[in-house]
């Protein structure tokens, strides 16, 4: 059993999209034993999402609620291969955590190499902490180039629970996932266990994921999930 305390990938109603309020994930969060929380809304240029003034503000929110530290942060949308997102860049300093991810409706799949020249550029911006579901199949990449530049850039690879629920639209496959998590063992990269929770309910739901690297035997040091002093060093809200 993986020792998991911690969800940096959640939504709220802010997204326009999701379900559960700030106070509601936190109550879960809490209830269900974790001790990090992302709030990581979807980024502008997402319809219906929330608009800069929103990030902009997060400053007044505390980071602690029910005994969990909840950080603020953005869930970028990756808008080019020149891994151009949709926050000022003078802005993101101030995101306690940002996900960067290619979304259908801000960035339609191209081929191969332009997709994995977008995760290239994006993962060079400093503030970007985690690339969020890479495993999604719509988006060809080069699997070893990501992984090569992760580690390079020091940057965390989400593992999405999300990508692997039956109702998923991104259809994320256990094969692919074997696939990227080989290369992650070569390589010696991270990864981060993320639920891309849009109710409170699945907030730390990451329980197709945690099978998976049971099934890989990935090596635990490589998970994020499971040591507050091992992600701290990849977050913008502890390297200020």
């Amino acid at each position: 059993m993986i020792r998991d305390i911690m969800d940096l990938h959640t939504h709220t109603i802010a997204s326009g999209h999701a379900y559960s309020t700030i106070i509601e994930m936190a109550q879960t969060a809490s209830e269900k034993g974790l001790e990090l929380l992302g709030i990581t809304e979807h980024g502008p240029a997402m319809k219906g999402s929330c608009q800069t003034i929103y990030f902009q503000n997060v400053k007044v929110i505390p980071r602690e609620r029910f005994g969990v530290t909840t950080l603020f942060g953005v869930e970028l949308n990756i808008m080019d291969e020149d891994g151009r997102v949709d926050l000022p860049e003078e802005l993101l300093p101030a995101m306690d955590v940002c996900v960067a991810s290619l979304h259908i409706p801000c960035c339609p799949p191209k081929s191969l190499e332009e997709n994995t020249r977008a995760y290239l550029n994006v993962m060079k911006n400093p503030y970007v902490n985690i690339i969020g579901h890479p495993d999604d199949p719509r988006y060809p990449i080069d699997l070893r180039a990501v992984v090569e530049a992760a580690k390079e850039h020091h940057v965390l690879l989400e593992m999405n629970n999300s990508s692997l629920a039956p109702t998923s639209f991104r259809k994320a496959t256990t094969e692919g996932y074997l696939e990227f998590l080989d290369l992650c063992k070569e390589y010696d990269q991270p990864i981060l266990m993320g639920s891309d929770a849009h109710v409170d309910i699945d907030v730390g739901n990451h329980g197709y994921v945690a099978e998976i690297l049971e099934l890989a035997q990935f090596p635990e040091h490589l998970i994020m999930n499971t040591d507050m002093e091992k992600v701290k060093p990849y977050l913008n809200y502890y390297n200020r």
